[in-house]
């Protein structure tokens, strides 16, 4: 499986939150060869299953491993007089980030504008003081308002228009690594499964709608039922000025602890990690995780989950950063933790 193809495949496929049509076919076809079975719900969800094998008469444990597939962007709210092209955002995006970039603007076709603003040298001294806000920004596609609003609808998406990039030492940065880059680890984590005898059958859910309040999860986690679930996210890794405290290092995978996480699981988890020797970094969310862990955990009558994560540089920007060699080790970890899940798995767990 050639892991930098795929990224840069995903994160050039349109997936915003509430349309996410073509990266759920995307990813779709990529789990085909490794799985029993896949089909895209109604909410964009992927779900692909991996049935049991090397169990005789047991009831196989279902298994639910969770990566949100959307993206963050913005939408299109009104178009000016002078054809300048006015947004809000669909998840969380800080403006902060925006003048100056390149983006797609998703009309009846694809058009190419950059974000501009008053220039500082323009602005009072008030206005130089706080930061950029929103409805401060513009898009620019160089075009006349007739020409503007032939083209483009209130409502329309409009996507960074960043390429995948590779960097030094097996890293990589593009948008929307959030969360397809996890994605990517249940992909690998499929292929490795099918050299491994796994006693439990595995649903990969590709999940919809996570970035504005992890609705595909929820409703995923509904149809499938599973007895326990892993979901994959990104976390925030170490860069200048964002220190240990909220912050861990790029090189391990990161497990969770907090009231949204089943401890006995977790510990399970930790200790596959201990046992083949994958690197894990540990934090705390004293409240809600603020992933589809919160939504899978309380459905139906509750799932015991855990939440395991990849470090990544500048979330929720267009230069997302990661490292392929720690998107490795999570997949390698979550490929032994699945298989050497059995019927008796929860025996322990609630004592």
């Amino acid at each position: 499986m050639d892991v930098k193809k795929i990224l840069a495949e995903a994160t050039s496929t349109l997936g915003v939150s509430g349309h996410e049509a073509a990266v759920a076919a995307y990813f779709a076809e990529q789990f085909r060869p490794l799985v029993d079975e896949v089909k895209v719900d109604a909410m964009y969800n992927v779900i692909a299953c991996r049935k049991a094998t090397g169990q005789a008469g047991k009831k196989a444990p279902k298994v639910m491993l969770c990566a949100h597939l959307d993206e963050i962007a913005l939408m299109v709210t009104k178009i000016e007089d002078d054809g300048s092209v006015r947004f809000g955002s669909v998840g969380g995006v800080d403006p902060r980030i925006l003048p100056g970039s390149r983006v797609w603007v998703h009309g009846r076709e694809k058009l190419f504008g950059t974000i501009g603003a008053l220039p500082p040298h323009l602005m009072s001294a008030e206005d130089r003081a706080s930061n950029y806000k929103m409805d401060k920004l513009h898009i620019d596609l160089g075009m006349s308002a007739e020409k503007v609003r032939e083209q483009v609808r209130i409502g329309d998406l409009v996507t960074f228009n960043t390429p995948f990039t590779e960097l030094a030492n097996n890293q990589v940065a593009a948008k929307s690594l959030d969360d397809r880059v996890c994605v990517a680890i249940l992909l690998r984590a499929a292929e490795r499964l099918q050299k491994l005898v796994c006693e439990a059958d595995v649903y990969f859910v590709c999940s919809a709608q996570e970035e504005v309040g992890g609705r595909g999860a929820m409703t995923a986690a509904f149809g499938v039922e599973p007895d326990c679930a892993v979901v994959l996210d990104v976390d925030f890794a170490l860069t200048p000025g964002c220190g240990p405290d909220v912050a861990c290092p790029l090189d391990a995978m990161v497990v969770t602890h907090g009231p949204y996480v089943q401890p006995k699981l977790n510990k399970r988890l930790i200790d596959c990690a201990k046992e083949h020797n994958v690197k894990l970094s540990q934090t705390v969310a004293g409240r809600y995780t603020g992933t589809d862990a919160d939504e899978i955990g309380v459905s139906r009558a509750g799932v015991p989950t855990v939440l395991l994560s990849l470090p990544e540089k500048y979330m929720h920007t267009s230069v997302e950063t990661i490292s392929l060699d720690t998107l490795e080790e999570g997949a390698r970890l979550l490929a032994h933790f699945v298989s050497e899940l059995d019927a008796s798995w929860e025996e322990d767990l609630w004592i």
